[in-house]
């Protein structure tokens, strides 16, 4: 048995959480501690579903955006059938092996070793022949996440047979685990995962050579999104929208350019490109230029609306935050603009161990292949890019609070609060009892 942190079916909760947090979003961290089916409760240990599975102990796990959209019931119903239930949340993870395990790449594991998780619960965890995404290393875009011999689930901490990081124990299969390096404490290792997810997401923006990105939200994935624009791609200006004042210093300290409030926004990006401003009688303003790639690190309405109403004609916008809201698409069409969407990581098809790229390197996976990222394989796993930048970034200090499992409503109430309280990131400590 172990202690965990359960989300349950509750369909009268769940609306009632999604009412509130909609109609009343200062209330959503009341919401998500008091009427979303949420429970602190001990259960049985999950089995392992196969031999190439093994029981893993979290030390350290993370709160994402994407587990305050589910507990909050912003989460779009799209996603209903890609999980089951009851599950345990939690998939930014930095846990212990309980037994020895061989990884995927052939790298053999010894009881007690500090490993992060790569939750996507693809083709290889499901006992499955690789479907085409996972055979080229995409393994985000697995099409068999409801298939084999687990139980549907996109991602660890959405899947009821696996468990998830909100606990003392879950399991996992070889092909998803990493290996922590000695001199790499927990506070950075369990911000690999979002960091991976920030590779991912800059690979898939890849922009060209010299070309103007603006960055839309600084919260954990858009400022780890900037610091892999500056390691991974050749983007030129980079400019990041924030609303809080130590989100302006990060973002400047991880490399951006300017650094604009969100109200400031169209305005500045005008500045920069020299393009034309436009007031429609009714509705925000929008540019005709701007900047080459936007990435929408938010995940809202309104920032989805700014990254379209800013970006060139022919430009690429990227949603990388868990898309929440409606929007007018009309620039999208009127501008001819690329949507691209960049969801979770990618494993790679190559084995081998991590090597930095070169800031000239012209090594760099899937770049500009029919206009965007994604074309051909990529061989190095965005996992082994994010244990590089949890080591040499600058990240003392990004991991702002810890708490033990049963201080939980104040954990996701300090989450959802995080950018008001000039937080990052807010963990899960499963060490402490």
């Amino acid at each position: 048995m172990s202690r965990a942190l359960e989300l349950y079916r509750s369909l009268p909760r769940y609306l009632t959480t999604r009412t509130v947090s909609g109609r009343l979003p200062s209330l959503a961290g009341a919401a998500a501690t008091t009427t979303a089916p949420l429970r602190l409760r001990d259960r049985p240990t999950p089995s392992r579903p196969g031999p190439d599975w093994v029981t893993i102990r979290p030390r350290l796990s993370g709160i994402c955006g994407s587990d305050l959209a589910t507990v909050t019931g912003r989460s779009s119903f799209y996603f209903a059938s890609l999980v089951s239930m009851p599950f345990v949340p939690g998939h930014e993870i930095v846990a212990d092996t309980q037994t020895d395990v061989t990884l995927s790449n052939g790298t053999e594991l010894s009881a007690g070793s500090r490993v992060v998780v790569d939750p996507v619960l693809g083709c290889a965890a499901r006992g499955l022949p690789a479907c085409t995404g996972c055979a080229g290393g995409h393994t985000s875009r697995c099409d068999r996440v409801t298939s084999g011999h687990v139980s549907p689930g996109l991602q660890t901490g959405f899947c009821a047979d696996t468990g998830g990081g909100w606990s003392g124990a879950l399991v996992a299969h070889r092909s998803q685990l990493y290996p922590v390096p000695a001199d790499l404490p927990d506070e950075r290792a369990v911000l690999v995962e979002p960091l991976a997810c920030a590779v991912h997401t800059a690979l898939r923006a890849a922009p060209a050579d010299g070309d103007r990105v603006l960055v839309i939200g600084a919260g954990a994935v858009g400022l780890f999104t900037l610091l892999a624009l500056r390691a991974y791609t050749r983007a030129g200006t980079v400019t990041v929208v924030a609303k809080h004042r130590r989100q302006v210093e990060l973002a400047r300290l991880f490399g951006a350019d300017e650094v604009l409030p969100p109200a400031s926004a169209v305005g500045g990006v005008r500045r920069g490109t020299r393009a034309l401003r436009l007031d429609p009688e009714v509705g925000p303003p929008y540019l005709l230029g701007g900047v080459d790639v936007a990435i929408d690190c938010a995940g809202s309405a309104s920032s989805l609306s700014t990254a379209l109403r800013t970006t060139r004609a022919g430009g690429r916008v990227v949603l990388s935050g868990v898309p929440t809201g409606s929007v007018d698409l009309t620039p999208l069409w009127f501008r001819e603009l690329e949507l691209v969407g960049a969801y979770a990581s990618s494993a790679g098809t190559a084995a081998h161990p991590a090597v930095r790229l070169d800031a000239h390197s012209d090594d760099r996976p899937d770049n500009q292949v029919n206009g965007h990222a994604g074309g051909r394989p990529r061989e190095r796993s965005d996992f082994d890019r994010a244990l590089e930048l949890a080591a040499s970034a600058p990240l003392d200090g990004i991991l702002s609070a810890t708490y033990p499992l049963d201080r939980w409503r104040d954990a996701l109430d300090h989450a959802l609060s995080a950018g008001r309280l000039g937080a990052v990131k807010v963990a899960f400590d499963l060490m402490t009892p």
